[in-house]
């Protein structure tokens, strides 16, 4: 059994590299972007990449190369189930509501004239979206149908940017405010000048738009993250003055804090729809959780992994972990 790598750093390749060396574990590292990377991959029975989002390359290959593999009967991670709806908000919204899991209420329309007529008679606010994007760029609250009927037009005119210079120059703001380093203060006035690769060979979103309901009264959201049948988590609070929790930087790790029932209902998602690895969003109304969004991969914060986990039997493990051996585990047992 031989398992190939495509290496990036600051990715999980880091770690399945570590744990492949601790383990003897026969591997190589290969580049999934070379045009030959199927004959690279002849003698390997496993593959795993760690694509990113915001590396347009990634977003190029990456389900190409993965899918053809997995069709071809190499296992990869991500798989197929894992991955076909990894950053895109709109597949996940179809893919939530045909196994009837609680979402968020969310609204996506192709044609510009039925998003007008919903726009006149919905209730604001609401939340507008793109398909990709993480940390709450691209993402919006809406408080009139006046602000929603210019971003419907837009969105079928001119489209949006995947990289929004405003979202970026504030973040960088709050940043510096929190750490008085000046070097945020550069880097958000260079980005009003300097687009970052993949925003320059990305193309506009347009042609559809996202909303979803705002459900008032969270003032933290809670980002629950399975792999290998283990779960862990934490809070996010929402930014001062502003809606959103996602990227804030401001985390609450307490166990205790976060709703059983949410726990459960990840983990059911997490088998019903197969998935190898997994990290969702959810906030709460009437006590009830709700879905956001989700993702197969995470940020990876070191301290976030010595605060302990669940197992499916609800069973709290007071003990540090590397999510990414489980990951490397999990496919060597062929269980996904």
């Amino acid at each position: 059994m031989r398992i190939a790598i495509h290496q990036s750093k600051g990715s999980f390749s880091d770690q399945w590299i570590v744990f492949c060396e601790k383990n003897n574990i026969d591997f190589k590292i290969v580049n999934a972007l070379d045009s030959d990377i199927m004959a690279q991959l002849q003698d390997c029975d496993i593959f795993m990449w760690h694509h990113h989002h915001g590396n347009y390359r990634d977003v190029l290959a990456s389900k190409p190369v993965l899918f053809a593999l997995e069709q071809g009967g190499v296992k990869v991670f991500p798989n197929f189930n894992t991955g076909w709806h990894f950053d895109d908000k709109v597949a996940q919204k179809y893919l939530f509501e045909f196994f009837d899991f609680p979402l968020v209420p969310s609204y996506v329309f192709y044609e510009k004239d039925a998003a007008l007529q919903w726009a006149e008679s919905t209730i604001y606010p609401k939340v507008f979206k793109l398909k990709g994007g993480a940390g709450s760029s691209n993402v919006k609250l809406v408080n009139s149908k006046y602000e929603c009927k210019k971003l419907i037009r837009k969105a079928f005119k001119t489209g949006f940017s995947q990289f929004s210079k405003g979202h970026y120059f504030n973040e960088q703001l709050i940043k510096f405010r929190e750490t008085r380093n000046v070097l945020f203060i550069l880097k958000a006035f260079a980005r009003l000048f300097i687009l970052p690769e993949f925003a320059k060979m990305g193309k506009e979103e347009k042609g559809y738009v996202y909303f979803q309901d705002f459900i008032p009264g969270n003032h933290t959201d809670f980002r629950l993250k399975i792999v290998d049948n283990k779960c862990w988590g934490f809070q996010r609070q929402v930014r001062k003055n502003d809606f959103r929790a996602s990227g804030s930087g401001h985390l609450i790790y307490d166990n205790d804090l976060i709703p059983q029932s949410m726990i459960k209902l990840a983990f059911e998602i997490s088998e019903k729809l197969n998935l190898q690895s997994a990290a969702f969003d959810f906030i709460v109304q009437d006590s009830k959780p709700l879905l956001v969004e989700m993702s197969y991969g995470f940020g990876i914060d070191a301290e976030e992994f010595n605060y302990g986990y669940w197992t499916k039997d609800l069973i709290w493990h007071d003990e540090k972990f590397v999510p990414q051996y489980w990951m490397i585990e999990n496919i060597l047992r062929n269980e996904i």
